[in-house]
């Protein structure tokens, strides 16, 4: 397959033609994660805390996975791009073998920390109850099994990207998707042949379909093979590879897993008001994930866009599609901003039928809007920077929003509003985050 459309069709129909796969793939992705909240939900508000309390790692193991298949993404393509067809191999090759790796010591790491982690949370704060710390257990123990198969899946879902085969990755995705939003009721509540298995359940539907998602990826390795080598003697371990992947992946795995530190302080800050607003926030991060991951899908189109064309020496283009690409990515957050302010309460009503806890999230959403197109400026950085292979810059961003300003402002802001306050440090960090992520990319990307 012939890569050189990358570099002459016109921008806007191949940021288009590219990003379009990924935004659907993205929705569905959200649409899971809502779904998938909402029959957890309906086991009880406890179940939702716990969903919400394993969330963190959850996210951390998906972030190192995306993390390290965005170093690939962007190696293989820049390869290509300068026409060195040995590198791109080998780049696959080691990648997928290091991802193996990656999920065995995740799946081992996270499976004995999560007892210690659950319980950080409920010691002397807002619960004393076991039957949180259980769920949570319940959940956690059985979704980390598949720690391998969620690494292997991203890691060709990246590289299927890196040679613009976009459609193939929707695909894919869509039919893990898909999958887990049908098996979640059947195996939570015991419908048709299955046992009711409530928390478990939930857990074996996830990792049903990113099974199902590998398997597809496989198949069309096998009958519509990639314009890559994956054989044997492609796996290396030169330390100028290694040390390519690792320059770029670390940086965007702390990019990815920030959140999840994020949503562990903001967790530990709200707990000492109400479980209530643990919810709410857990809530959020499920509904934010179809305005973020869909300006994501973006996102993915453009990387292998811009290592292709920057590693062709077509700078002028990746300016162009840079800009191409803020303004598509804020017309996304736009979106998000309209969602939040005209239908607040029907979309925490998802999530649970208590009046107060709906009051509570319709507030939250209509203050944490406020900072959503701002923050387009950040997430087009971030991914732009990805792309160009400048790990650490991508990282000061990310920094800035999850950890730096996002932190320190909810604490102090919630110890003078109160918790609305941590839901007021969202558009605060953005507006701050957005300035500094453009004077990164400036100084960084030279282009």
């Amino acid at each position: 397959m012939n890569q050189n459309f990358m570099k002459e069709k016109p921008i806007l129909p191949l940021v288009i033609s590219m990003s379009l796969p990924m935004v659907i793939s993205m929705a569905i992705n959200s649409l899971y994660n809502i779904v998938d909240s909402y029959f957890v939900a309906k086991i009880s508000e406890d179940a939702m805390t716990a969903i919400s309390l394993v969330y963190p790692l959850q996210n951390l193991m998906t972030a190192l996975a995306v993390g390290f298949g965005i170093a690939m993404n962007a190696r293989i393509a820049f390869c290509l791009g300068a026409k060195d067809q040995e590198k791109a191999d080998e780049a696959a090759v080691t990648g997928m073998f290091l991802s193996v790796i990656h999920g065995i010591i995740l799946m081992i790491a996270c499976m004995a920390g999560m007892p210690h982690f659950l319980r950080l949370y409920t010691k002397d704060l807002y619960t004393k109850d076991e039957a949180i710390i259980e769920m949570g257990l319940t959940y956690a123990n059985r979704v980390f099994v598949f720690s391998v198969i969620i690494m292997l899946g991203i890691s060709l879902e990246k590289i299927f990207q890196s040679v613009g085969r976009m459609k193939v990755s929707m695909f894919s995705m869509m039919c893990g998707f898909i999958s887990n939003i049908v098996l979640d009721p059947l195996m939570i509540f015991g419908i048709g042949p299955f046992p009711k298995m409530g928390m478990a359940g939930a857990a074996y539907a996830t990792g049903i379909g990113q099974t199902i998602t590998l398997l597809v990826y496989v198949l069309f390795c096998i009958f519509r093979p990639l314009p890559l080598s994956f054989k044997r003697k492609n796996l290396s371990f030169n330390k100028a590879l290694l040390g390519n992947l690792y320059a770029v992946g670390i940086p965007a795995s702390l990019n990815m897993a920030l959140p999840s530190l994020m949503i562990s302080c903001l967790n530990g800050i709200l707990t000492t008001f109400s479980e209530k607003y643990v919810l709410v926030l857990g809530a959020y991060y499920k509904l934010q994930t179809f305005i973020y991951l869909s300006a994501n899908g973006i996102i993915q189109g453009i990387r292998p866009i811009i290592s292709f064309n920057y590693g062709a020496g077509e700078k002028k283009r990746v300016r162009q599609i840079f800009r191409t690409t803020l303004c598509l990515t804020a017309g996304v957050m736009a979106v998000g901003v309209l969602l939040s302010l005209l239908i607040p309460g029907q979309m925490i009503g998802l999530f649970t039928d208590n009046e107060t806890t709906v009051e509570i999230g319709v507030k939250a959403l209509t203050i944490i809007c406020i900072g959503f197109i701002i923050s387009a400026i950040s997430v087009t950085c971030c991914g732009a920077l990805e792309a160009l292979q400048k790990g650490m810059a991508s990282l000061l961003i990310s920094l800035s929003r999850y950890a730096v300003v996002m932190i320190p402002a909810a604490f102090v802001l919630s110890r003078v509003l109160g918790a609305n306050g941590v839901f007021w440090a969202f558009p605060v960090t953005e507006t701050i985050s957005a300035v500094a992520a453009y004077v990164i990319y400036r100084k960084d990307s030279r282009i």
